[in-house]
């Protein structure tokens, strides 16, 4: 297996970092690569990085997954990236894995990628859903379906079936916790 971790300005160092070093000492071939036109990156708490490569010099072909970091500013930079754009776009296509981190999600919608992820925290930091747990869940989730195109008018009933299921889901463990305890 070979993975190509891409880097952005601003990405999480932590989660750009542990996953090229996870990868490697599992035995996958890792090459970093930057977005931006030089090899040096700056993470989002100012640690300076240099990336095995730029997109722009690496042949998608060679790769079997492909991994972006969370960070807000990488993130950001990611959206705003055609080749980026292009490169998930072709591994969709190609049923390669693709994998993000954190924030890194919300590029999927943006993108009009019909990707379901679990990571709803990155849409609801995104569209403001971060009152609890059970804001971050549903609404991050109910942004994530209403980006898959034909389910736009969808968020506001989902994000009220979802509050509703994760309500039962915590009363119903609360009370199984409560009848464990009693033994």
């Amino acid at each position: 297996m070979k993975a190509l971790v891409l880097l952005a300005n601003g990405f999480e160092e932590v989660e750009g970092i542990t996953q090229i070093d996870f990868l490697r000492r599992g035995g996958v071939e890792v090459v970093s690569a930057s977005i931006h036109d030089s090899k040096k990156i700056t993470g989002a708490h100012d640690i300076h990085i240099g990336a095995d490569e730029t997109l722009a010099n690496v042949n998608p072909d060679e790769f079997d997954i492909v991994v972006l970091p969370g960070g807000y500013g990488g993130m950001m930079n990611f959206k705003n990236s055609e080749a980026v754009a292009g490169l998930l776009k072709k591994f969709l296509s190609e049923n390669k894995w693709i994998a993000a981190i954190c924030a890194s999600p919300s590029v999927f919608g943006v993108l009009g990628l019909a990707i379901l992820t679990l990571c709803a925290i990155a849409y609801a930091r995104e569209t403001g859903h971060v009152k609890g747990a059970t804001d971050i869940f549903a609404g991050g989730i109910s942004a994530m379906v209403a980006t898959i195109p034909g389910c736009a008018g969808l968020e506001n009933i989902l994000y009220t079936l979802l509050v509703l299921t994760y309500s039962a889901f915590c009363l119903t463990s609360l009370d199984t916790a409560t009848r464990l305890g009693r033994f």
